[in-house]
């Protein structure tokens, strides 16, 4: 059996999560199903694929194309060609973390995954050639005869999305959650304590982590921030805003420059995955107030380093985060503070949340994530 792996949103440059999504997923797939053959394709004018410990595996081969992804498209959409699987020198079946264009020969079946329809609920969100983007590769991989031959949904939202936006059958859609990195975990108080000092971080202060674009409702979240700190119990209270420039981002840095309380608003664009850890862990409280999300991956994270989470109650959150955190309505400023609010102050209904965060975050393993993947490519 030869399965062909899609890997060009590894070199993307700008960490999603769907590029956290295919590297840990395919990290546990692919050491654990030693007896078949995995073709890694990847096309890239700059050649900017990262490095895996898994690609240097007996039964990896990495397919790597010194070409431009946007004249890729533009060929593949014309003529239903290059064929991936002929590039690659055969496959049985190939997979696609995501919905990216990849033309396939008659004989080759396909696995694909979907995140979300954000670009169908929020058009506003995105950008006209974001738009025009998500519809042209999500419309080719679901509504062409012989495309997806089976869909990977990562959450029962987004297989309720999928089978009423795109008319398809239950059964072909499969549901198969993330799990949680290696990496987050809550590391040792002293640990805690001196990277505080190293990274200059406030003692109190509340998190977001995550792209920074209009779908996230930062907006939204720093005016609810505006109204805690108005009460002076919070007046040594922070907003840390953890994230790489996502589009419209120069509105978000805006509003916090014209908030009354900008002083103590911090934003770190970029930092390590390995220091995820600590930003989740050193917050009194983690903070999702997002419009829609497919998955979610932060607040479970959050949860699995000993953090309360208050998020939107939309779309997939309520799904993963389950009894484990408090619901919000994030067109609503004064629910997303009271959220917060309570979180911070009752003591008991926080240790109850971290209690309940730690064990709702067993359930979201990459072992099971790849045993239940692998079986529906594998599956006729």
């Amino acid at each position: 059996m030869t399965i062909g792996i899609d890997i060009r949103v590894l070199g993307s440059g700008v960490k999603s999560g769907i590029e956290e999504y295919t590297e840990n997923l395919l990290a546990h797939l692919i050491p654990a199903n030693k007896d078949i053959k995995f073709k890694l394709f990847h096309s890239s004018f700059r050649n900017n694929l990262k490095k895996y410990k898994w690609m240097e595996l007996p039964n990896v081969e990495v397919f790597s194309f010194r070409l431009s992804n946007k004249l890729f498209f533009g060929i593949a959409w014309l003529t239903n060609r290059p064929h991936i699987d002929k590039m690659i020198g055969g496959a049985d079946v190939f997979f696609s973390p995501h919905f990216l264009l990849a033309p396939l020969s008659s004989n080759c079946k396909r696995v694909t995954t979907f995140h979300d329809l954000s670009y169908v609920y929020f058009k506003e969100f995105f950008s006209w050639r974001r738009n025009l983007w998500h519809n042209f590769q999500a419309g080719r991989n679901l509504c062409q005869p012989n495309l997806s031959d089976k869909i990977i949904a990562v959450s029962h939202s987004t297989k309720k999305d999928l089978m009423e936006k795109y008319n398809l059958k239950r059964d072909k859609i499969k549901v198969v959650y993330s799990g949680i990195s290696d990496l987050v975990f809550r590391p040792p108080e002293g640990d805690l304590e001196l990277f505080r000092k190293e990274n200059n971080l406030p003692n109190k202060f509340i998190l977001f982590l995550g792209k920074l674009e209009p779908r996230k409702n930062i907006s939204g979240l720093m005016e609810a921030f505006s109204l805690l700190k108005n009460s002076k119990e919070f007046e040594n209270l922070n907003l840390v805003i953890v994230g790489s420039p996502g589009w419209l981002y120069k509105n978000i840095y805006h509003e916090a420059k014209n908030s009354k309380y900008k002083n103590n608003i911090i934003f770190k664009n970029y930092i390590k995955d390995e220091d995820r850890k600590f930003y989740y862990s050193l917050a009194s409280v983690f903070i999702y107030p997002s419009f829609f999300e497919g998955f979610g991956f932060p607040p479970l994270e959050a949860m699995a380093c000993g953090t309360p989470v208050v998020v939107s109650f939309n779309s997939s959150l309520p799904e993963v985060v389950g009894d484990a955190g408090i619901f919000v309505n994030p067109n609503s400023a004064v629910d997303i503070s009271n959220g917060i609010h309570v979180l911070i102050e009752d003591l008991d209904l926080r240790n109850m949340f971290i209690k309940k965060g730690y064990e709702r975050v067993k359930i979201f393993k990459w072992e099971r994530s790849a045993e239940e993947t692998i079986r529906i490519i594998l599956s006729k």
